[in-house]
C-alpha cells in the first residue's frame, strides 16, 4: 500500500528522503482520483527500491496543498533531493507517470 503523507510528516518523508518521491494529493470525494489509485499502488509497488510513492489527503491535509498552489486534484508532485521538480494535473495512463519517474531516478 502507498505511504500516507500529511501536513505533519511532509518536510521528514518528501523533503529529506533520499529517493524522489511521487505525491498524489487526493480526496475521498474525487471520482478521478479514485480512478488513479490503483496506478499508485503499482507504482508502489514497482518503484520500491528506486523512489518513494505516496498519497496526501487535501482534505485532512490543508497546509501542504495550499504551499504548493494545488487548485484541482488529482495533482501529482514530483520531489528530488527536496525540490519540486515535476507536477501533473488529472489522470493520465501509468506511462507518463512511469515516463516522469524515470526521469527523475
Amino acid at each position: 500500500m502507498a505511504l500516507q503523507f500529511t501536513d505533519s510528516n511532509f518536510d521528514t518523508d518528501v523533503l529529506k528522503a533520499e529517493k524522489p518521491v511521487l505525491v498524489d494529493l487526493w480526496a475521498e470525494w474525487c471520482g478521478p482520483c479514485r480512478m488513479l489509485t490503483p496506478i499508485i499502488e503499482e507504482l508502489h509497488s514497482e518503484y520500491k527500491d528506486k523512489a518513494i510513492i505516496g498519497k496526501l489527503n487535501v482534505d485532512e491535509n490543508p497546509e501542504t496543498s495550499a504551499k504548493y498552489g494545488v487548485r484541482s486534484i488529482p495533482t501529482l508532485l514530483f520531489f528530488k533531493n527536496g525540490e519540486l521538480v515535476d507536477r501533473q494535473v488529472g489522470v493520465v495512463p501509468k506511462s507518463v507517470l512511469t515516463k516522469k519517474l524515470d526521469d527523475h531516478i
